[in-house]
């Protein structure tokens, strides 16, 4: 996988991330009238779920749903749907019944994992079977390589079958996550990385290093956008 690298100053990150997503949307909403958005959590990409917003798109037909989720109850801080909801439905952007959560809260989470993986068929149908075709995957990555909740050392990177899988215990929490063939089979993927303690892992990625979780999505067209600390290594492996 070829990626494009996009480096901005850090007040600048988040609009040029929104831009990216928004970018990559339009054809979707051009040529079928409706685009499926994939959008993963943390604290980076906060200030970036509002520029998005905020942007004039058309969001009764974009459907939203989740790169990753930990398990814990409904409303807590750590849930990645806290802050997506609030920026989209909370502020009267996006219609609640086109964001689409991972049921973390269901006493059987294997079957929680079935059923998301159903409703990603639905609403972005892959071809003869395969695994959906979301047109924009936004994704981040962490000190230590990984991406969504695909960690080293977790079964979860060899589910090839899935499209959504239960991980083990990482920082604390069990999670659901995209698997690998969802996150290959995107049409854009939109990595938002910056900190200086990310810059190893970035350029990691942008080399291709499959030794790392993030090193092994293997997507179409890529972009990471990154502030200059997360960027500082880029060009020194290869």
């Amino acid at each position: 996988m070829t990626i494009e690298v996009e480096v901005r100053p850090i007040d600048e990150l988040a609009e040029a991330t929104a831009t990216r997503i928004a970018e990559g949307l339009r054809p979707a909403l051009d040529e079928r009238g409706r685009a499926v958005l994939g959008l993963s959590g943390g604290l980076t990409p906060i200030p970036m779920f509002a520029e998005l917003a905020a942007m004039d798109l058309p969001w009764d037909r974009i459907d939203v749903v989740q790169v990753d989720e930990r398990v814990a109850p409904d409303r807590d801080p750590e849930r990645n749907l806290t802050a997506i909801s609030s920026a989209f439905v909370e502020h009267g952007r996006l219609p609640a019944s086109n964001l689409h959560a991972m049921d973390v809260t269901a006493d059987d989470l294997d079957d929680a994992a079935a059923r998301y993986s159903r409703t990603l068929d639905r609403l972005a149908p892959g071809l003869d079977g395969g695994p959906p075709v979301v047109d924009v995957m936004q994704l981040g990555i962490g000190p230590d390589g990984h991406t969504a909740s695909l960690v080293a050392g977790d079964a979860v990177l060899d589910v090839v079958d899935r499209w959504v899988a239960v991980t083990g215990p990482y920082q604390g929490r069990r999670r659901l996550t995209l698997t690998y063939p969802v996150l290959d089979a995107a049409r854009s993927l939109v990595w938002m990385i910056e900190g200086a303690d990310r810059s190893t892992q970035v350029a990691r990625l942008v080399a291709g290093d499959v030794e790392i979780p993030a090193g092994r999505v293997e997507g179409g067209r890529a972009v990471v956008v990154s502030d200059p600390d997360a960027a500082a290594e880029i060009g020194e492996r290869g």
